[in-house]
């Protein structure tokens, strides 16, 4: 091609110029033609497309001006081609589409290279053109990574914000509107893991989460409060299980999942099961990981969790105390026989059968099964916190059993241990 100031080069480029609104027309007639996707765009956005593709034909003009069309030229398209377009188009447009409307206008530029290049230019037009239409290209891909930055900066504050918002119990009103400003889909079930941030770039820790997240197909908003990583799950039908496979996005150290809420708005719950099931973690050191917080019930009371003595007292005391059946009796002489059945049964004058059944019945009411030790260690804490906090609602408090006094034992000096009785 000619140099910048050649005369060949100045007719072609005065025809461009004179059919840029038809190049443009022509483009978009194509697009709507060959892109189903196109065709389902809004009036106001497909009005956008047309001005960018005006814009796109003037920056053609002024790159073969600035002698980007020579094959030894360096010069790069402005991003300003895309400037006539609302930043919202970046949103609604993906980079891949994009490039296939870019495709598209090119090819249209293409098709009239006969009618715009004066004569014996054609060719060189041509290749212009395909040169050109890698530098828009690379344009388009500055653009879409700028406002992916932006958008990324941007959506990483909002999600520590909401996660914040679930530490501190914020109003659910706070949390729909900053889960709604993510695009949060709040898929049921919504819960809550906590464990410790492996450290390092927030960004870094946060891209494990959501590439982990998408290959088990669960939505995932994380952040990270000091040396804490917190995520809430949705979708994961069980979220323990889906925790699970997140774990190489965690440090070391145990891993709590709340409860399974219906959504977001109840999230506050599992966000301080689990954050207190983090906390009174390190007294159970064989626990399994991820646990869940409700496994974790007895330590949780023991470091003053009142929600987990809460439930201790009302699920496990107070269910006991309803049940009746003088489970409370043989469970404290079970316990007091440090778990031998036929001891147990000797000290409460029945039949070790009945020791057995009322074991199970207890199982039953309480969840809890008195011959699997982790299970005793949860009931002896809810018999010590019910009988600590007796006021339970509809239940009157029951006097601690005593052994009759024939099977009182009177402590020996060579006895290891003293009993109140």
């Amino acid at each position: 091609m000619s140099e910048p100031g050649g005369t060949e080069l100045s007719a072609t480029l005065r025809r461009i110029e004179r059919v840029a609104g038809a190049l443009a027309t022509a483009s978009v007639s194509r697009m709507d033609e060959t892109l189903p996707w196109f065709r389902e765009l809004p009036a106001d956005q497909r009005s956008w497309v047309m001005l960018v593709a005006q814009a796109g034909v003037r920056s053609l003009v002024q790159w073969l001006r600035g002698g980007g069309g020579t094959p030894d030229a360096t010069q790069e398209v402005s991003d300003e081609v895309f400037a006539t377009a609302p930043q919202a188009l970046a949103r609604s447009i993906t980079l891949q589409q994009t490039v296939a409307l870019i495709k598209v206008t090119i090819d249209v530029v293409e098709e009239q290279v006969g009618h715009l290049a004066v004569q014996g230019e054609e060719q060189r037009l041509r290749e212009a053109v395909l040169r050109f239409s890698r530098e828009i290209a690379f344009a388009a891909a500055r653009v879409y990574a700028r406002a992916a930055e932006s958008r990324g900066s941007w959506d990483a504050r909002l999600q520590a914000l909401l996660v914040d918002a679930l530490l501190r119990g914020d109003s659910p009103d706070v949390l729909a509107s900053r889960a709604a400003a993510l695009g949060w889909a709040d898929a049921p079930p919504v819960a809550v893991a906590v464990g410790r941030s492996p450290g390092g770039e927030v960004a870094a820790v946060l891209h494990t989460v959501y590439r982990q997240a998408r290959r088990i197909g669960v939505e995932v908003i994380g952040g990270v409060h000091g040396d804490r990583l917190v995520i809430v799950l949705g979708g994961a039908a069980d979220p323990l299980a889906a925790t699970e496979k997140l774990l190489p996005a965690f440090g070391t150290g145990p891993v709590v999942v709340g409860p399974a809420v219906p959504s977001l708005d109840e999230a506050t719950e599992s966000a301080r099961a689990a954050l207190a099931g983090f906390r009174a973690a390190p007294a159970w050191p064989t626990a399994p990981c991820p646990v869940s917080a409700a496994d974790l019930l007895p330590e949780r009371a023991l470091a003053g969790d009142a929600e987990a003595r809460r439930r201790l007292r009302h699920d496990v005391y107070a269910a006991l105390v309803r049940a009746g059946g003088e489970l409370l009796e043989t469970l404290d002489a079970f316990f007091a026989a440090g778990g031998t059945l036929e001891s147990a049964a000797r000290s409460l004058f029945v039949h070790p059968n009945t020791v057995r059944y009322r074991l199970r019945r207890i199982s039953e009411v309480t969840g809890f099964s008195p011959l699997a030790a982790r299970d005793a260690f949860a009931l002896q804490v809810a018999l010590t916190v019910g009988r600590l906090d007796p006021v339970v609602p509809g239940v009157s408090a029951a006097p601690t059993p005593t052994l009759p006094p024939t099977v009182r034992k009177t402590p020996q000096s060579g006895d290891d241990h003293r009993r109140c009785l």
